[in-house]
C-alpha cells in the first residue's frame, strides 16, 4: 500500500505527515506515530501500511523542526517540551482529531507521553518504543553534545551526525537508501542543524521525566512498552519497573534490538502494535 505524503498548516506553521488509510471504513481512532531524535516520520515506512491493511488510519508527523516540517526561527518557536505540546494539539485540531491511539520513539517521545497524561481523555492507547519515562533517562553524551556552545552548532550543521547517531543507537548499519532520506534536510539547509541545536538545548529531559514519573501514578490507560534490550542509551529495567506498575502495563521485549528498533525490526513491532490495539479493554 502506497504511503501519503501530505502538509498541513497549524497556527501558521507547516507540518510535513505520512498517511495510510484503510480500503474499509471503520469506526476507530486513528494511530498517530511519533519519531525521536534525530529521526523522521520515515522511520515508520515499513509499519504504517500494515495497519491500513488491518483496517486503521494511521499517521506519522515529522515534529516541527525535523525532516520535511517547517523548520521555525527560536524567536518564532522556542524548542522547549511546552511549545512542543501546544503544537502538536494544534497540528491535532488542524487534522481535525478528537481521539487516537498514540505511539512514542525516543528522546522527542517524551513530549507525546506528557501531551498524553495532560489529554487522557484524547487517548484510546499508548504505545511506547525505547522513550525516556523515569527520572533515571539521560540524554546520551553523544546528543548532549550537539547543544553544547560552538561544539553544538558546528555538530549539527555536519550531515554526518546522523549516520553517527542512528548507528550508534541501533547497534546496525543504516542502509545509503535510508540514510538519503534522513540526510537530506540537513544537506538542503542550515536551518535543520538549528532546529535540532535548539531542541537538544530546550528539552529540559530533567522536568520532563520527573512530570511523567508523577503522572504514571494516575495512569489508568492500556499502555505497551516494546523495548529494545540492546538499547545503549535507555536500559530496559525502568520499562520492566512500569509495566508491573501500571495497572493495564504490559511489556514486550525484543532481544537485540537496539534505540531505534522500528528501523530494522518493523514486523515484530507491527505484530505487537496490531493485537495491542484490535484488543478489547478489558
Amino acid at each position: 500500500m502506497k504511503i501519503a505524503e501530505k502538509a498541513i498548516e497549524a497556527e501558521k506553521l507547516t507540518w510535513f505527515y505520512r498517511e495510510v488509510n484503510p480500503n474499509s471504513s471503520k469506526d476507530r481512532p486513528p494511530v498517530i506515530f511519533l519519531h525521536g531524535i534525530p529521526s523522521q516520520s520515515y522511520s515508520w515506512s515499513a509499519i504504517l501500511p500494515q495497519f491500513a491493511e488491518r483496517g486503521f488510519r494511521a499517521i506519522a508527523p515529522d515534529w516541527l523542526g525535523h525532516g520535511r516540517s517547517e523548520k521555525p526561527d527560536k524567536r518564532d518557536f522556542n524548542y522547549t517540551s511546552d511549545r512542543y505540546i501546544r503544537a502538536f494539539d494544534e497540528f491535532l485540531t488542524a487534522m481535525d482529531i478528537d481521539r487516537f491511539y498514540l505511539v512514542v520513539q525516543g528522546f522527542l517521545g517524551s513530549v507525546g507521553l506528557q501531551y498524553a497524561q495532560r489529554n487522557p481523555d484524547r487517548i484510546e492507547r499508548v504505545a511506547i518504543l525505547n522513550a525516556p519515562i523515569s527520572t533515571e533517562a539521560k540524554l546520551p553524551w553523544k546528543m548532549q553534545q550537539m547543544g553544547l556552545p560552538f561544539v553544538g552548532d558546528m555538530m549539527t550543521q555536519d550531515p554526518l551526525l546522523v549516520d553517527r547517531t542512528l548507528e550508534a543507537g541501533s547497534g546496525f548499519v543504516v542502509t545509503d537508501e535510508d540514510l538519503d532520506v534522513y540526510r537530506r534536510p540537513f544537506l538542503k539547509s542550515s536551518d535543520a542543524g538549528r532546529s535540532l541545536l535548539m531542541t537538544i538545548r530546550n528539552l529540559n529531559l530533567k522536568s520532563a521525566m520527573a512530570e511523567l514519573e508523577a503522572g504514571w501514578q494516575n495512569w489508568q490507560h492500556p499502555t505497551l512498552l516494546i523495548w529494545g534490550d540492546a538499547d545503549p542509551w535507555l536500559a530496559i529495567e525502568p520499562a520492566k519497573m512500569l509495566a508491573d506498575r501500571l495497572e493495564n502495563g504490559k511489556l514486550v521485549c525484543l532481544e537485540k534490538a537496539g534505540h531505534y528498533a522500528q528501523d530494522h525490526w518493523p514486523q515484530e513491532i507491527s505484530n505487537a502494535l496490531l493485537d495491542f490495539f484490535r484488543r478489547r479493554d478489558d
